[in-house]
């Protein structure tokens, strides 16, 4: 018995010709743009990590902030 991968379902929702094809071994005509696909979702990829680690930079950034105005204003009151 063959096992179902999720991405074969996928690419059977999304195309059953394209599915039938892969499933007889054709490969695609069009590499280049597959090859141009693949590397903007790698750029994409490596930008969406990017900006996530700016926001966790920031958050940690404004935390520090806010905990220095704590102390300096710790230590104006009790002066």
């Amino acid at each position: 018995m063959r096992t179902i991968r999720a991405s074969e379902i996928g690419a059977y929702l999304f195309c059953r010709r394209a599915w039938w094809y892969q499933a007889q071994g054709v490969k695609p005509e069009n590499q280049a743009e597959l090859a141009g696909g693949t590397g903007f979702h790698h750029r994409h990829g490596r930008s969406v990590l990017a900006s996530g680690l700016l926001r966790a930079a920031g958050w940690l950034l404004l935390l520090g902030a806010v905990g220095a105005l704590a102390v300096g204003l710790t230590l104006t009151l009790l002066r």
